[in-house]
């Protein structure tokens, strides 16, 4: 039996994890979660999850005022989450442990994200070994790439 045989079902058809199935790997809660549903999981190495940018979050008010934008460093975070998530399904043995950030590089910003956006977070698994882990990821809205980035993680 995999992990993911063991985690809670989601209640709509197509989607692979739920709120849920998320919290119980992730330790990120409101307002830092930043993974709503995860659709595809494939055990070879990639992960496709969903985030729908709401006008409530916290960061609306501030980044900007009158032409709110989803700061940079939330849709990295949400990649590594995101991520997380595929190392966690992938590795079994980093469950409970916490992932810490080693790295981020070739991290670049295609188009502003902004409130009513739902990002498609696609990350896949380049290497993972001893508890290290290199990932690329990168953020599509309507089709489009926002964000992409490599990002290295420890689980600890």
């Amino acid at each position: 039996m995999s992990l993911i045989d063991t985690l809670p079902k989601p209640t709509q058809e197509g989607v692979v994890l739920d709120h849920a199935g998320i919290t119980t790997l992730l330790p990120h809660r409101f307002p830092f979660l930043l993974v709503d549903r995860i659709l595809e999981y494939q055990e070879s190495g990639s992960i496709v999850g969903t985030k729908c940018v709401s006008f409530g979050e916290p960061w609306t008010q501030g980044h900007f005022p009158g032409e709110p934008v989803f700061p940079g460093v939330l849709q990295i975070e949400a990649i590594a989450q995101v991520g997380c998530i595929l190392v966690m399904l992938s590795h079994p043995e980093t469950v409970g442990k916490r992932p810490a950030f080693t790295g981020v590089d070739s991290c670049r910003f295609r188009r502003p994200v902004r409130p009513g956006d739902v990002l498609r977070i696609e990350v896949t698994e380049k290497s993972f070994r001893r508890g290290m882990g290199s990932l690329t990821g990168r953020i599509l809205v309507d089709g489009k790439v926002a964000c992409e980035a490599e990002i290295m993680a420890a689980m600890v």
